[in-house]
């Protein structure tokens, strides 16, 4: 069994920790307390082919592995998680999308530009009365002559205020629930559409996330992604890879946080040492980092399962479940050790404690990855 990285995904995870650590990380308090990102972070991360890592090269991507991808997102969420979310949505849940069921016109018109970053992706699915039961959504896509017309909210849809292309799912057959439901490309400044307010976030301030409003909005059905009726499935394929992704980013946020708990606890003195000579510290240490290590195991594999192009939903469920629980685990500890200064906003680690809790929330609850898990065990 070879846990090896090749030597191109060496260089790229590489490339985006000194990207991360030099241009992101020193400016991530900035962008939590402003609450958001300015556009010249993603024209710099564009430059760097950042904004289409998994696009082909024939339309202008990096054309990067999954788990290049994967590296990319652990370096970029150690840095600043809200950033990195931002970015994962743009390229696995948008650009991803449209490669994956997109027509050829679709991929031509589309992904150049998104992968140039001359357009930011959104994905919507959440809407206020349906979250894990993602099937029950009620936005309304009405078919009329060679356009569909759309009525209803979205909810809690990250890169919203920054986005131009949406990818949207809408109910074009309500009696028949999930197997009536389409996906749809919408396009910001359309008629009827709408974008509200920044939500007022507990963490990940820094990323953009807002209610998105449709009112007789005409969609030309040539938006029309994947067939009709079948966009449920669209959006179970996407889980899988973006599963992988939250869990990638909480190994990120859950290694900036032991990294800072293990540097203040060798500069910490009490009782006239060092707090690290204190077994009760080493101890929280020792299981901060075999949590990690395990974490990123469990990501890693179902990444590589993903690469192959084999269905992963067990793995990727296990792996979300569990990065996101140690994320929170191991954060909650780093404040621990700083003490009362980990309660601080000077401290990282206060910003880390509010980052990590939305990964146990988001891409399926830790309860939504049990039934999974436990479903696909029980029919083995």
């Amino acid at each position: 069994m070879d846990f090896e990285l090749t030597e191109e995904q060496k260089m790229v995870k590489e490339a985006a920790a000194d990207f991360a650590k030099n241009t992101l990380a020193p400016r991530a308090e900035e962008f939590d307390q402003n609450e958001e990102i300015p556009k010249e972070i993603y024209q710099d991360l564009a430059s760097l082919g950042y904004m289409g890592i998994m696009v082909p090269e024939e339309f202008g991507g990096s054309n990067f592995d999954f788990i290049s991808y994967i590296l990319i997102m652990e370096e970029f969420a150690k840095a600043c998680a809200a950033l990195e979310i931002s970015i994962s949505v743009h390229n696995s849940l948008v650009c991803d999308a449209i490669l994956r069921f997109g027509t050829s016109e679709q991929k031509k018109d589309y992904l150049p530009i998104l992968a140039k970053g001359g357009k930011i992706g959104a994905y919507s699915l959440t809407e206020p009365g349906s979250g894990t039961d993602a099937g029950s959504l009620r936005t309304s896509a009405v078919p009329k002559d060679d356009h569909y017309i759309l009525n209803g909210t979205k909810a809690f849809v990250t890169n919203a205020g920054i986005a131009d292309l949406f990818v949207v799912f809408v109910s074009t057959k309500p009696e028949l629930k999930s197997k009536g439901i389409s996906c749809l490309l919408a396009v910001k400044g359309t008629e009827g559409f709408s974008v509200g307010a920044n939500e007022k976030k507990m963490g990940l301030k820094g990323s953009d996330t807002r209610e998105l409003s449709f009112s007789d909005c005409k969609i030309s059905k040539m938006n029309l992604l994947g067939k009709e009726n079948e966009g449920f499935k669209i959006a179970l394929s996407l889980l899988d890879p973006s599963r992988i992704a939250v869990g990638a980013q909480s190994i990120g946020i859950a290694q900036a946080a032991f990294d800072e708990a293990l540097k203040y606890s060798k500069e910490r003195v009490q009782f006239g040492q060092p707090i690290c000579n204190f077994q009760a510290i080493q101890f929280k240490l020792a299981d901060m980092a075999t949590q990690i290590d395990a974490a990123r195991l469990l990501v890693h594999r179902a990444a590589y399962i993903h690469s192959q192009g084999v269905r992963c939903s067990r793995e990727a469920a296990m792996a979300k479940l569990y990065a996101s629980e140690v994320a929170n685990r191991v954060v909650n500890e780093a404040v621990q050790i700083h003490g009362g200064y980990g309660y601080m906003k000077e401290y990282a680690v206060e910003r880390y404690f509010r980052d990590a809790r939305v990964t146990e929330i988001y891409e399926g609850t830790s309860e939504a990855q049990r039934i999974v898990i436990s479903r696909l065990l029980l029919k083995d």
